[in-house]
């Protein structure tokens, strides 16, 4: 038989029976819209010139980076990461390349990102 009379509300029994301290959500770091803006309009460019065909973006706890392919089974042959550990250092943004070379590193992603933008280069 239970203990519990007819006027307890269940889920304020439920409430106490949970420990008081809940495991905090982990905080990722992510690209805001603006940035997305940006990277994807960079995106959509090299796909239109057929340089680019696919792309992934990881969230991870301490950056966020958005990686390019030239082909989906290949490696990724730019990574355009964001770190806020690096916002007062360096700038937190940076392109690197398929070898792990840091071609650009800035404290403006539109800036950061011309290193590979080929719209205004000279033919």
């Amino acid at each position: 038989m239970s203990t519990i009379s007819e006027d307890t509300d269940p889920s304020a029994i439920r409430a106490v029976a949970r420990p008081a301290t809940a495991a905090p959500q982990q905080v990722r770091v992510t690209f805001n819209r603006l940035e997305l803006n940006l990277i994807l309009n960079l995106y959509g460019r090299m796909v239109a010139d057929g340089e680019w065909r696919d792309y992934a973006i990881d969230f991870l706890k301490d950056r966020a980076v958005f990686s390019v392919f030239r082909r989906a089974s290949e490696v990724p042959i730019y990574r355009i990461e964001k770190d806020p550990r690096l916002a007062r250092k360096q700038g937190m943004y940076s392109v690197i390349a398929a070898t792990g070379l840091i071609l650009r590193r800035g404290h403006e992603l539109e800036r950061v990102l011309l290193v590979i933008d080929r719209k205004l280069a000279v033919v």
